[in-house]
């Protein structure tokens, strides 16, 4: 055999030896993608509930499913603050919503100003999910996702509130890559801990979002201490950024008009 069969013959087996790995590669990932969306989906149910503080510890997926029943996801109107049908925006269920690509769709979405983007987050999608734990025809808890930059990523999560409207039930973020022991503090137990009980507003002022981060901790004494959470121990900016991201997604840009109408009974 000449040099150049055995040449010709290496390369042949080496193509064949790709097609064959690319056919693999791409069959896994058209087969996984439906059990990684379903394993997406969980997640974030997983981390509705906790947020709501319905989640059982060590919840089987089974049990997350069944205890996501008593939650109803509903369609918003950020600039009106009214419900919407999932038909606006192209949907069967308003779980079905991605409130994340709305927000890159230049036809769902707007282009903030620099002087109100305080969340960091440039754009603001025009419609919005928000998830209801409702009892005995009475909304219990309101389940709202926020976002907004810390210092090295974009943290995504949810701050659950009572039925009043205004008093804070749950936090938690369910992406992001702050600094481990620093920033990443905000998946701390002990952090979350502090936060039900606090409120938003304060309803006889201004009506604008008052909860913010205290550096140095809260002075439980003081009246104030009811807007206030310990800021992240050496994580400033974070800290900052949480604060900033609560602001915008609770402010007139975000869910204010919505829980003004909740408040009211609308």
């Amino acid at each position: 055999m000449s040099n150049k069969e055995s040449v010709q013959k290496t390369i042949t087996v080496a193509l064949l030896l790709c097609i064959v790995c690319a056919i693999v590669v791409a069959a896994s990932v058209v087969l996984l993608r439906p059990i990684q969306e379903k394993n997406k989906t969980l997640n974030l149910k997983m981390n509705i509930l906790a947020a709501a503080g319905i989640l059982k510890e060590g919840a089987s997926s089974a049990e997350i499913e069944k205890t996501f029943e008593r939650v109803t996801p509903k369609l918003i109107d950020l600039d009106s603050g009214e419900y919407i049908e999932p038909a606006v925006v192209g949907k069967p269920s308003a779980i079905a919503y991605d409130q994340k690509r709305g927000a890159k769709d230049p036809s769902m979405s707007s282009l903030l100003d620099a002087s109100k983007d305080i969340a960091s987050i440039k754009r603001r999608e025009k419609y919005a999910k928000v998830y209801l734990l409702i009892e005995n025809g009475v909304v219990e808890t309101i389940v709202l996702p926020v976002h907004g930059y810390g210092l090295w990523s974009t943290l995504y999560g949810f701050i659950a509130l009572k039925g009043d409207a205004n008093t804070v039930a749950g936090l938690g973020f369910y992406q992001h890559a702050e600094t481990p022991g620093l920033g990443g503090e905000v998946d701390n137990p002990k952090w979350k801990a502090m936060w039900p009980g606090k409120r938003v507003y304060d309803l006889d002022d201004s009506g604008e979002p008052k909860i913010h981060l205290v550096k140095g901790g809260v002075d439980n004494s003081k009246p104030e201490a009811v807007y206030g959470v310990d800021a992240l121990s050496g994580a400033s900016l974070t800290s900052r950024g949480v604060t900033n991201l609560l602001h915008f997604w609770l402010g007139e840009m975000g869910f204010q008009k919505y829980l003004d109408r909740v408040r009211k009974g609308a």
